[in-house]
């Protein structure tokens, strides 16, 4: 799954997909509704792939909690970001045990769900693929390090 051309866009609802880069700023499509629209340099972007979450140690990216929401609901969708706070906090501990709880807000623990579900429901999430690849560059690695020996 690639996340660097998914954007959220601060003041805009929802998820959007880079299309094109325009003269003020960039075109995206709306994920959910197929919309085009502009993005201008003035508004505050954000690739999905940038983010990342506190945890005790150091920061997670976004990509290992989408990762671990999706095992956890076997693929399905997670629990509606609309729930009570006491439920998000103890569904986000099950998916993340090491997440910062000082630092990390329940509208926070809401923007990851509600991405995570949008992206879900577009077929975007997809994490198999995800592991061959990596399984394929260690393969490489192991034998490029053997001839270089």
């Amino acid at each position: 799954m690639d996340l660097k051309d998914i954007m959220a866009i601060s003041g805009k609802p929802g998820l959007y997909k880079f299309v094109a880069q325009g003269r003020n700023g960039i075109i995206v499509e709306h994920i959910e509704t197929g919309k085009r629209t502009s993005a201008f340099t003035t508004e505050r972007i954000n690739s999905l792939e940038e983010i990342t979450v506190f945890t005790e140690e150091k920061d997670k990216p976004l990509k290992d909690i989408f990762k671990a929401i999706y095992e956890k609901e076997e693929g399905k969708e997670s629990i509606s970001p609309k729930s009570d706070n006491e439920t998000l906090k103890a569904y986000f501990g099950e998916v993340m045990p090491d997440y910062d709880r000082e630092r990390v807000y329940v509208s926070d623990i809401k923007k990851i769900l509600q991405w995570y579900n949008i992206l879900q429901k577009a077929g975007m999430l997809s994490f198999e693929e995800e592991t061959e690849e990596s399984e394929e560059t260690e393969d490489t690695k192991e034998t490029e390090e053997r001839e270089e020996k």
